[in-house]
């Protein structure tokens, strides 16, 4: 069906979400931190990206921000996740051109969902 790149630190987080996706027939990249998921990006090209904003290396935010200014990456879905307060984030979350929010610990049926629609489907 369509790549999926997941950006996430959390081994077990990264690998639950990747369970999913790969039961519905995506297939997988993975970055575990902020240095390496625009490098990952552009050798995998994805479809979709999910983004975890707490990275080892860097901020989730300023890795949206630089896949926003790269041209191959404009308009590729982002669903940002995030254990932090959504309050505070969704805004500058929406606002650096993410397609959605989703707060830890993750429905991973709203995940599905949302990458679903990301890819419209």
């Amino acid at each position: 069906m369509a790549k999926i790149l997941i950006i996430e630190d959390d081994q077990d987080i990264a690998r639950l979400i990747g369970m999913k996706l790969k039961a519905r027939g995506h297939e997988l990249a993975l970055a575990g931190d902020a240095v390496t998921a625009t490098t990952t990006a552009r050798r995998e090209h994805p479809d979709v990206i999910l983004l975890d904003l707490g990275l080892p290396g860097g901020d989730g935010l300023l890795v949206l921000n630089r896949l926003r200014e790269m041209a191959a990456f404009a308009l590729t879905p982002v669903i940002v996740i995030s254990g932090r307060d959504p309050a505070a984030l969704r805004e500058s979350v929406f606002k650096a051109g993410a397609v959605a929010y989703l707060a830890k610990p993750l429905d991973t049926e709203e995940l599905v969902a949302e990458v679903e629609r990301a890819l419209g489907t």
